[in-house]
C-alpha cells in the first residue's frame, strides 16, 4: 500500500503522461550511493532532487535536479536564478515542512503547487533516469523528457558540474 506521498507522486506522474516505473526499496537504501550498489542501478542514471533554501532574504525555495555524479552551482548558478544574495541546503525539517517529502525521497514529482523546479539539463539526455519517490521506501524510474514539459519546470545548461 503506497503512502500519501507516494500516491501524490504516482498521480503526478500519470497526470503528466509520463513514461515511468515504480518500485519499492527497503528506506535503509535510499540514500543514493546505497541504493545503487543494492539494486543494480549507476549513478550515471540517477538523479538527487534537494531542495535549496535563500537566507538573504529568507524564504525563497527551489528544487534542483542533477546528477548524481555531479555537484550543484549554488553558489552562481542556482542562486543566480534564485535571483538571491545567499542560499544553502535545506535541512531535513524545512525540506520536509516545504516538499512533504523525505530527505532521500525528494523528487520534482508532486511537489506543492508553485515551488519551482531547476533540472539540469544533462539529466534530459539520458534513456532513463531514477529519482526519488516522495518517501524514503519509493524510487522512480522515469523517462527524462517529461522534464522538458513539465509546468513549474526551468531545465538548466550547467546548473551541475
Amino acid at each position: 500500500m503506497r503512502s500519501p506521498i507516494e500516491s501524490t507522486v504516482v498521480a503526478a506522474l500519470t497526470a503528466l503522461h509520463a513514461d515511468f516505473d515504480t518500485f519499492d526499496i527497503d528506506p535503509d537504501f535510499a540514500d543514493t550511493a546505497a541504493f545503487c550498489e543494492r539494486y543494480g542501478f549507476t549513478l550515471e542514471e540517477s538523479a538527487n532532487a534537494i531542495l535549496v533554501a535563500s537566507k538573504k532574504p529568507e524564504g525563497v525555495y527551489s528544487v534542483c535536479l542533477a546528477l548524481a555524479t555531479t555537484r550543484l552551482d549554488v553558489n552562481h548558478t542556482v542562486r543566480d536564478l534564485m535571483d538571491v544574495r545567499k542560499l544553502s541546503f535545506a535541512p531535513p525539517d524545512l525540506t520536509r515542512e516545504v516538499t512533504g517529502m523525505e530527505i532521500g525521497g525528494v523528487t520534482p514529482f508532486g511537489l506543492p503547487d508553485g515551488l519551482p523546479v531547476l533540472v539540469d539539463a544533462a539529466i534530459t539526455r539520458l534513456k532513463r533516469c531514477i529519482v526519488g519517490g516522495g518517501s524514503r521506501s519509493m524510487k522512480v524510474k522515469v523517462d527524462p523528457e517529461v522534464f522538458t514539459r513539465m509546468p513549474g519546470v526551468k531545465v538548466v545548461e550547467g546548473l551541475a558540474s
